[in-house]
């Protein structure tokens, strides 16, 4: 990008001091004006990850716990309500943390002495809740940072995509296979990102596009039957709507039963979770302050129309004593309804398939930024080797046979997208013992009770503290203001909470959820969550007290960012173009606690 002259010097300065003989200064570049990530490719993050086998499989699961079409649908509704209240609570915070002041002399004197400016920065969560929960130093970074390496990726996804491919090839169920499909696309979506940064963004927009056109045809499919159209199995839809969609029938005998209630909104909410995305690579998004917000938030409310849509569509061809009768998801059972052969169902399990392969695509581009950043904070063994970018491959061979004269070539966070593929296949062999089903919904449910649902509780439940305990200072230099003011981090928080603990109550026998089904009692996922808790409690304690009190010194980090004008405008917004790492060990001073 074009910088003033002032701050090519900074950058020019900062980069020798990092290169000269002896440093230990490590520089992590963001993508230059021309590698930014523009709206089209924000809206396709979060569509890529929010369109997957959760609208396919969970409104099945969510009507057999509920037994009412009535009540299946409103959970829909209300886990779309959720979804844009968490959007609205990052976008609160992403786009008003983390706060540096202006180098410019000039326009500090302007804005007022101390004035401190937004700087977006990737890493999502991360930040706000380190921002929010300061002290004591270093227990944020540790607890967030050890949950989100080590759960932070969609095994359980690759996992289901291996059981759909299978179904799709019409072959056997056999565990291994599956599992093996899982472990390859998990390696094929860090290598296309490792390899070749723009060419998986170009794959995520592209796999966005076929998403949203094969959930507009299944809409379209189930209104057309719905009003009478034969497409191979008959007219079937006139009859299964009127049954359906009866108001004095579709509220009738739902189940009384709470434990599948709260089991079934976690499942909805993880449906809707895919708004974090672009969080998380927020330093790479172009003018993020001016189209951001924008982008995001009618994104999502498209998903939220075409969820409620897709549930519908699915109901005005599908009886609902058919969906009670199997276990089989509901695509899978749209598509036989409708089409009455056997083809239609694999071709469905491909789609599915395909969905997934694209949650795993836009996770892995997305996680392992957030993992670049925590290694930044120096928390983990070997964090400067984790927290580097290096040249893409295709980069350099494009250079080396066109060379361009761009300073900074393409960069990819290599050494981040090695350690997000080991933990991903860490879980996937974790679940070996287990049907590959079950290990689905284990690992599925694990996500989402902590990485959305507890984390979520203490982000929604920080705002609300930034609020009301620091109101002037917080709400005055807000760079993004939510519609109803602290409402939508009220909803959010009290549905966390809620979450939270009513996991824990029991199923029914006859639930989809009950252990007779899974196989595994309904206090094992979320007690395991509150456990990843524990452990990253643990791994603060061994890191910030036993080892500094073993080596009698304290661990010193610094991240200076260097931050400049976008494209050298006078007015235009700040952005941070580079960032210096650097941390080491120093003599603890007498009497000082690490």
């Amino acid at each position: 990008m074009p910088l003033t002259e002032a701050d090519q010097r900074r950058v020019d300065e900062a980069e020798a001091e990092a290169e000269a003989a002896g440093s230990t200064k490590l520089l992590v570049h963001s993508p230059p004006d021309t590698q930014k990530l523009g709206s089209i490719t924000v809206m396709c993050l979060i569509l890529n990850r929010t369109i997957g086998s959760g609208i396919y499989v969970t409104p099945a699961v969510v009507l057999r716990a509920t037994n009412s079409v009535g009540l299946s649908l409103l959970l829909w509704a209300f886990g779309a309500v959720f979804g844009l209240c968490g959007l609205l609570v990052w976008l609160e915070l992403g786009l008003s943390i983390p706060k540096f002041q202006p180098p410019d002399e000039s326009t500090a004197s302007l804005e007022g002495e101390g004035r401190f400016e937004n700087v977006p920065r990737s890493g999502g969560e991360k930040n706000y809740l380190e921002y929010i929960y300061k002290d004591p130093r270093f227990q944020t970074t540790c607890i967030y940072g050890v949950i989100f390496i080590v759960l932070g990726n969609l095994a359980g996804n690759a996992i289901a995509m291996g059981q759909y491919i299978m179904q799709a090839a019409g072959a056997a169920d056999s565990p291994d296979a599956v599992r093996g499909i899982a472990v390859a696309a998990l390696t094929g979506a860090c290598l296309i990102h490792g390899l070749w940064r723009n060419g998986g963004i170009v794959l995520n927009n592209v796999l966005a596009l076929l998403k949203v056109l094969t959930l507009l045809a299944v809409i379209v499919i189930g209104f057309a039957v719905a009003g009478g159209a034969n497409l191979g199995n008959g007219p079937v839809g006139k009859g299964v709507v009127q049954a359906n969609f009866d108001t004095h029938q579709s509220f009738v005998r739902p189940s009384g039963d709470f434990g599948s209630y709260a089991r079934s909104i976690v499942y909805v909410i993880y449906s809707y979770s895919g708004y974090k995305q672009p969080f998380y690579v927020l330093s790479e998004v172009s003018r993020p302050k001016k189209r951001f917000a924008k982008a995001t938030i009618a994104t999502m409310i498209m998903i939220a129309i075409l969820f409620i849509l897709a549930n519908v569509a699915y109901l005005c061809a599908v009886p609902k004593d058919r969906i009670l009768s199997t276990d089989v998801d509901m695509a899978t059972v749209f598509f036989e309804e409708v089409f009455g052969n056997e083809v239609a169902p694999r071709v469905m399990s491909g789609i599915i398939a395909l969905s997934i392969f694209g949650n795993i695509v836009v996770m892995t581009f997305t996680a392992s930024k957030v993992k670049q950043e925590i290694a930044k904070e120096g928390i983990l063994p070997f964090s400067l080797f984790f927290a580097r970018s290096t040249t893409t491959p295709y980069a350099w061979f494009k250079q080396r046979f066109w060379p361009s004269r761009s300073r900074i070539l393409e960069q990819s966070p290599a050494t981040a997208l090695l350690l997000h593929w080991f933990f991903s296949v860490i879980l996937v062999a974790a679940t070996s013992s287990t049907s590959t089903a079950i290990a689905y919904l284990v690992t599925v449910l694990l996500y989402c009770y902590t990485l959305i649902i507890i984390v979520g509780f203490f982000v929604a439940g920080g705002v609300l503290y930034l609020r009301f305990s620091k109101r002037e200072e917080w709400t005055d230099n807000l760079g993004f203001k939510p519609w109803g003011g602290p409402t939508a981090a009220i909803i959010y928080s009290c549905t966390c909470a809620f979450m939270i603990v009513g996991v824990f109550v029991t199923p029914r026998d006859t639930s989809p959820y009950a252990y007779a089904t899974t196989g595994v009692r309904h206090y094992i996922v979320p007690a395991v969550g509150l456990g990843t808790l524990l452990i990253g409690y643990a791994y603060y304690l061994v890191f910030a007290k036993l080892i500094p009190r073993w080596r009698k010194e304290t661990l010193v980090v610094e991240r200076e960012p260097i931050i400049v004008r976008q494209g050298g405008e006078q007015n235009g917004e700040w952005v941070q173009i580079l960032e210096v790492v650097e941390f080491w060990w120093a003599a603890r001073q007498s009497g000082k606690e690490a």
